[in-house]
């Protein structure tokens, strides 16, 4: 669970980043998963592009993800959300305490 700092700490990083997926109307199969699961991994912090086919909002895709990734919610603006989690190997992102 990360604080508020923390979280705002993350937010001001994921500012400077351009979403890295797209999530459409298949937003929720195995496939589309495995993508975000192998980017939080590499990346550590995530803004994924919710389109207007999906069946889910920002919101619900982001709490979706959170309990199916093991991830941290850290903000859903519009039709995007970011998440973060930290790389079991090498982390890049150090938080603030």
């Amino acid at each position: 669970m990360l604080s508020n700092k923390q979280r705002k700490y993350l937010r001001a990083l994921a500012n400077g980043i351009k979403p890295m997926i797209q999530m459409g109307k298949e937003g929720n199969k195995e496939t589309f998963i495995r993508q975000l699961d192998m980017m939080l991994d590499s990346h550590e912090l995530v803004k994924v592009n919710v389109l207007e086919t999906s069946p889910m909002s920002a919101h619900e895709a982001a709490n979706y993800f959170v309990e199916r990734l093991e991830a941290n919610y850290v903000q859903d603006i519009g039709r995007k959300f970011v998440l973060y989690r930290e790389a079991k190997e090498d982390p890049q992102i150090v938080l603030p305490k």
